[in-house]
């Protein structure tokens, strides 16, 4: 099911190009980020993905990599198990933004 509505909801984001209205964690962070890329659509683009893709903790955490982007990489190399699930999951999801977002690059 959430297959379906991440495919559904970045249609209807690339056809209308309209964002959500209630920002989520993700786009709240891509928004405030210095980075030239983060528009309005693209930074909805990212949250459509991780509302389909990741639960709201990891979309809060992941979000923290916007303001700290070392702290990426503190959970990545960490041996946790539960930050080497939540590695893979955000790489699955960050491969998705890649192949769905593009069109807002």
């Amino acid at each position: 099911m959430k297959k379906i509505g991440v495919a559904a909801c970045a249609a209807l984001l690339m056809v209308s190009g309209v964002t959500s209205t209630a920002a989520g964690p993700l786009q709240r962070g891509c928004l405030q980020s210095d980075r030239p890329g983060a528009t309005r659509s693209m930074c909805g683009c990212i949250q459509a993905v991780a509302d389909g893709m990741l639960k709201r903790g990891d979309q809060r955490k992941a979000a923290r990599f916007f303001r700290d982007p070392h702290s990426a990489q503190e959970i990545r190399t960490s041996r946790s198990q539960r930050d080497k699930r939540f590695w893979q999951e955000y790489r699955a999801f960050g491969d998705r933004v890649e192949q769905v977002c593009s069109a807002y690059r």
